[in-house]
């Protein structure tokens, strides 16, 4: 397996299906959609679009102990259609009845909604039926989220309305509207799949962490590379944030995540809606909005990223892997990631048949073999006391007896002998070995700038080191090391450690 194989995204904890249908069953949309379906069972009549006409829409509002609530006729309406979408109700039109010609005036019948297919399989399917029927709400509630605005519409309705008061739909300036429904699609799926990452990648989202809403702003238009954000990228991302403020209040109540919305008084001047000024330093972020994924939204997510052809591991993933394959993946997961990956691969082995495959696979003198043993440090630091006779098995091995000297002591087993002074400089060696090709290069950084504290000699003796990777590692020293001097010592060992190899 190349460092090209490996997974992309930190996998990520998921629940069984079971608990994640339970979730889905008790998201606001999703269960009020069922309330509405059992209540239409017997028949309801609607309008030209499949709608609840205006007195069945106040007893709808009823049945779901909406009355003392002045967004309940929004709410009742938005699970109606979920329930339609999700194929929970189902619309029957009326015999010779052309709807396109039925003025929609809330109180013209032209069909009857009935309870559909889906809903006996949400009452009594199984956990993978449920969730199904939710991701199809979340089709259709994605795409409404990616749908201006009646305020953006009304923009390019100048000269589409006619003596009559009429909108003549030949005559909306589509280009106005300044909206590309594939483009406004990718744009959300490329929020969530941002939320997605955080998730995976941070462990205090991952424990439930809200993302202030100008960082998630700033993730989709500040290129990674600028250091200090022009006025205008920062106009962008207050533009931006305000755009997602409008879409994740839509997406709330299907349950894929939780939202604080932008304080209102952040975004009204003089009665009129504005996007705010981002907050400085001292200013509080909760204000400004904040989200986070729920577990049923990482798999709502992560059911997408899949459908799209991405990699999209979860814990547990590899535990069927061999060793090898296990500790090259590692390298590339946060550490509380790496852990639970480990513990999952363990899990899944007696111990001392797992010690014993992660040692082995630790060995070697590839280029990848430095981060294999460091991850493998880390796997078998999951192991209990059973694990201790494969590590004493391998104190005298060049590769891994530095490893094993850590393990047991850290411990408190006894009789574990000191490491030679030719031992410590290799090991030294291929840690930094590990980190050589390490994209953020500050943790390289960080250890090259404590060797010379650790060993005041090693220069002297690290050209010497029989390992691959000395004069790589040293060269690296020679760019690193903020001390001018001793980063000049590197580079001269580094050319000696070169001659050396090549004589």
């Amino acid at each position: 397996m190349t460092r090209a194989d490996r997974p992309i995204l930190p996998p990520v904890r998921l629940p069984d299906e079971a608990e994640l249908a339970r979730e889905a069953l008790t998201s606001p949309l999703l269960s009020r959609a069922a309330q509405l379906a059992h209540w239409a069972e017997s028949g309801v009549r609607v309008g030209a679009g499949g709608e609840l006409l205006d007195a069945d829409l106040v007893r709808a509002v009823a049945q779901l102990g909406l009355s003392d609530d002045e967004d309940g006729p929004a709410a009742t309406a938005e699970a109606w259609c979920f329930a339609v979408d999700t194929g929970l109700m189902e619309i029957e039109e009326d015999e010779g009845v052309d709807s396109d010609g039925v003025p929609d005036d809330g109180e013209t019948a032209v069909g009857t909604a009935r309870a559909g297919e889906e809903l006996a399989l949400l009452d009594g399917g199984t956990p993978s039926d449920v969730l199904e029927i939710w991701a199809g709400g979340l089709d259709a509630v994605l795409a409404d989220a990616a749908t201006p605005s009646f305020e953006s519409l009304l923009s390019g309705m100048e000269g589409a309305v006619d003596d009559a008061g009429e909108i003549d739909p030949n005559s909306i300036d589509l280009d106005a509207l300044d909206w590309d429904p594939e483009e406004e699609g990718e744009f959300l799926d490329t929020v969530l799949a941002n939320l997605y990452m955080l998730t995976a990648g941070d462990t205090d989202v991952a424990e439930g962490a809200m993302v202030p809403l100008p960082v998630v702003a700033a993730s989709l238009v500040v290129p990674d590379d600028m250091r200090e954000p022009t006025d205008e990228v920062l106009e962008e991302v207050s533009t931006v944030m305000m755009r997602l403020d409008e879409q994740f209040r839509v997406l709330t109540g299907t349950g894929l995540l939780e939202y604080d919305p932008v304080d209102d008084a952040l975004i009204t001047m003089e009665g009129e809606p504005e996007a705010p000024p981002l907050p400085d330093e001292e200013e509080d972020l909760t204000r400004y909005g904040q989200v986070r994924l729920t577990t049923l939204g990482l798999y709502g997510v992560r059911e997408r990223m899949l459908g799209a052809g991405l990699q999209v591991p979860t814990v547990g993933d590899l535990s069927g892997e061999k060793a090898e394959v296990l500790l090259l993946a590692l390298t590339d997961l946060p550490e509380p990631a790496a852990q639970a990956e480990a513990t999952a691969w363990i899990a899944a082995r007696e111990p001392r048949d797992a010690a014993l495959e992660l040692l082995d696979a630790a060995r070697g003198d590839d280029p990848l073999a430095p981060g294999r043993r460091l991850t493998a440090q880390l796997a078998l630091s999951v192991l209990g006391p059973e694990g201790e006779p494969a590590l004493r098995g391998v104190l005298d091995d060049r590769h891994l007896g530095g490893l094993a000297r850590v393990w047991l002591t850290e411990r408190g087993a006894a009789d574990v002998p000191p490491p030679s002074e030719e031992l410590i400089f290799w090991l030294t060696v291929d840690t930094l070995a590990a980190q050589l090709d390490n994209e953020d290069p500050a943790g390289l950084r960080e250890l090259v700038s404590g060797l010379s504290a650790q060993h005041s000699s090693f220069f002297e003796h690290a050209w010497q080191v029989d390992h691959p990777a000395t004069t790589d590692v040293l060269e690296a020293v020679g760019r690193l090391h903020p001390d001018e001097s001793l980063a000049k010592e590197a580079r001269a060992a580094a050319e000696r450690a070169r001659s050396r190899t090549t004589d």
